[in-house]
C-alpha cells in the first residue's frame, strides 16, 4: 500500500511537471512569435511622419503597412523618406474590428466612410465632385494662414465631404471639413455651411493636431477622425477600420497629388534640357556663318588701308 501511495504521488509530481513545461512553451512560443521591432515612424521629406507596423522598400516606391493586418498601407515614393525613427509608444492591444466601435467623439468628427470609399452620405462618389472657385481660394487663405500644405487640407475635404460644402452626416457634422456643431462653435463658426469659415476652422484644428502628435500625420488624421482621446487611449491610430480607411485614404489621396507634381516637374525640366540642347547647333551653326571668307577679308585690307592713308589728311 506504502509503495502504490509514493507512485501515485510520484505520477502525479510528474504530470504537474510536464503541465508546467508545456505551459512554458507555450509561452515562449508566443514570445518568440511577437514582432522582433517596435512600429517605427517614416520620416518624410516634406516634415510629416508616418506610422507604421512594417514596410516594403519596392524600388522607387516603398510600402508602409498601417497595421499588422496588412489591410491598410500607403505607398510613399523611396526618395521622399529621409529616415526611420522607432515609435516608443507602447501598443495597445487591438479588439475585433467588427465588434469594436468608436465612442461619441466631443471634438471635430468625420463623414464615417464604407469599405467601397464612397461617401456615406450624397450621392457623389469619390472624385467625382470637384473644388470651385470659393473653395480654391478658402483652401488657400487656410493653409497660408496656418501653414498647411493646400494639396493635405484639399485631402482631407475630399475624404472628409466630397466638396459638398452642405454635407451633413448622420451624426451631425457640417459643411466641408465635418465640423461637429460644438467645435464649430469653439473655433468660432457661427455657419459651417460657409466654405471660408468652415475650411479656416477645420485647417487650424488640423494644425493643432499636427502639433499636438509632433507632426506625425497619421496620427493628427486619426484624431481628426476618431478623436484625441482615442488616439491617446491606443496610443496611435485606433483600432477601428472606418479610421484605418479615413487615413490610408488622405495619404494615398495626397502622395498621388505628390507624385503627380514630381512627375510634371521631371516632365517640364527635361523639356527644357531637350530644348537647350536644341538652340545650341543653331547657335553654333550661326556662328559659323559669322566669320568672313578670305576673299572677303582680303577684300576689305585695301579698304581699310585707304582708310589709315587718308587720315593723316
Amino acid at each position: 500500500m506504502m509503495t502504490q501511495k509514493r507512485l501515485f504521488g510520484t505520477s502525479r509530481a510528474a504530470k504537474l511537471i510536464t503541465a508546467t513545461a508545456a505551459l512554458f512553451c507555450a509561452a515562449a512560443m508566443v514570445l518568440l512569435a511577437r514582432p522582433a521591432t517596435a512600429a517605427e515612424l517614416a520620416i518624410l521629406s516634406n516634415g510629416f511622419s508616418i506610422r507604421h507596423e512594417h514596410r516594403l522598400v519596392m524600388g522607387a516606391t516603398t510600402r508602409l503597412y498601417l497595421g499588422a493586418d496588412d489591410s491598410s498601407f500607403t505607398d510613399v515614393p523611396t526618395a521622399d523618406i529621409t529616415g526611420y525613427e522607432k515609435d516608443l509608444s507602447i501598443p495597445v492591444a487591438s479588439p475585433d474590428f467588427q465588434n469594436a466601435s468608436p465612442a461619441p467623439v466631443k471634438s471635430a468628427k468625420s463623414t464615417p466612410l464604407n469599405v467601397s470609399g464612397s461617401v456615406k452620405y450624397g450621392s457623389a462618389k469619390s472624385g467625382s465632385v470637384k473644388s470651385g472657385p470659393a473653395i480654391d481660394q478658402a483652401v488657400k487663405d487656410a493653409s497660408a494662414a496656418y501653414h498647411l500644405d493646400p494639396d493635405l487640407v484639399n485631402s482631407v475635404i475630399h475624404a472628409e465631404s466630397g466638396f459638398n460644402s452642405h454635407a451633413v452626416s448622420p451624426k451631425g457634422a457640417r459643411g466641408l471639413m465635418q465640423l461637429m456643431p460644438g467645435t464649430a462653435s469653439q473655433l468660432g463658426v457661427h455657419d459651417a455651411f460657409d466654405p471660408q469659415s468652415n475650411v479656416s476652422a477645420g485647417s487650424r484644428y488640423l494644425r493643432e493636431l499636427l502639433e499636438r502628435y509632433n507632426f506625425d500625420l497619421v496620427k493628427a488624421l486619426a484624431a481628426y477622425n476618431a478623436g484625441p482621446q482615442r488616439v491617446e487611449q491606443y496610443k496611435g491610430v485606433p483600432p477601428f477600420r472606418e479610421t484605418h480607411d479615413y487615413v490610408a485614404r488622405i495619404v494615398h489621396d495626397y502622395n498621388t497629388k505628390k507624385i503627380a507634381q514630381e512627375k510634371e516637374a521631371k516632365q517640364k525640366q527635361a523639356l527644357t534640357k531637350a530644348s537647350t540642347k536644341a538652340s545650341v547647333p543653331a547657335k553654333s551653326a550661326a556662328s559659323a556663318k559669322a566669320p568672313v571668307s578670305a576673299k572677303a577679308a582680303a577684300a576689305a585690307k585695301p579698304a581699310a588701308s585707304a582708310i589709315a592713308a587718308e587720315s593723316p589728311r
